[in-house]
């Protein structure tokens, strides 16, 4: 029955055990009924309806392949420099973040020298709204 169904004695008797494989005798098997059974049988594994067990394995296998493709999908993005690592996205978005947040604090400053006009209480109000504008940034992210 091995030899017809493509698979070792030992799953022969397995499936057996579990009626997939019909027993005509002691080590005689109903070879059309067999081969019916066992080819329903991987329809069922292939369709994901196979005993609880089966379906926890198959499903298993499925989430182990896709997990294997994400990894092997992420290397070769990585590799194409279309990934980079966290830590140095995160210093170059610092280091942009600090030089607009000293430009902005100098606005008010700026505008006093340019203008001339302007008070040192209207200077002080012209800080306050951009640290107020830089705080909501801050506090928005």
């Amino acid at each position: 029955m091995g030899a017809l169904l493509g698979i070792a004695p030992r799953t022969v008797r397995e499936l057996a055990g579990r009626g997939v494989v019909l027993r005509a005798g002691r080590g005689r098997y109903d070879a059309a009924g067999s081969v019916a059974s066992y080819c329903a049988h991987l329809r069922e594994q292939a369709a994901g309806r196979a005993g609880d067990a089966q379906a926890g394995l198959t499903s298993e296998r499925a989430r182990q392949a896709r997990e294997q493709a994400d990894h092997l999908a992420l290397k070769n993005a990585e590799m194409r420099r279309e990934l980079l690592p966290a830590a140095e996205v995160e210093r170059a978005w610092t280091e942009v973040l600090r030089d607009i947040r000293a430009r902005m604090l100098a606005v008010p400053a700026r505008c006093m020298a340019r203008l001339g006009r302007l008070s040192p209480s209207e200077g002080a109000i012209l800080d306050e709204e951009v640290r107020d504008a830089l705080q909501g940034a801050a506090d928005a992210s």
